[in-house]
């Protein structure tokens, strides 16, 4: 059954399968830059309505970030090693029965906070081996 998401100023829809209902939370310089504490869902398929609206930002040789141009909403990450794509979790209607499942980028995480749910963390050297990058 997809589920729906919205930018903040709706002209972007998202309509999505996802991979399951945990999410991870990446602590990554550049998501850190892209707003702070970046919370997504992995997605089996996305499908955008309004696409005219979607802007796509080449961030790294890992993935590419999308926004919308109308409100600035980031809208997902799109990995480049497998191809899909990684939505924010709090932009989907629902988001009863997500579960904080690993964070990634552990080592690089500011001390200025700490998530209190249990979860897996990875550091960026784990993630390149577990991905053949190292």
């Amino acid at each position: 059954m997809p589920s729906h998401a919205t930018c903040l100023c709706g002209n972007v829809r998202i309509e999505a399968e996802l991979a399951r209902r945990h999410f991870t939370v990446c602590h990554c310089t550049m998501c850190r830059k892209w707003g702070g504490l970046w919370m997504a869902v992995e997605c089996a398929e996305v499908r955008f309505d309004g696409e005219d609206a979607v802007r796509v930002y080449p961030s790294s040789s890992m993935a590419d970030r999308g926004f919308c141009a109308n409100c600035g909403t980031h809208l997902f990450y799109k990995s480049r090693w497998n191809g899909r794509y990684y939505v924010p979790v709090g932009l989907f209607d629902d988001v009863d029965g997500f579960v904080l499942e690993r964070e990634i980028f552990f080592d690089t995480k500011p001390d200025y906070f700490s998530l209190a749910n249990a979860s897996e963390q990875f550091t960026e050297a784990d993630l390149r081996r577990k991905h053949g990058l190292a």
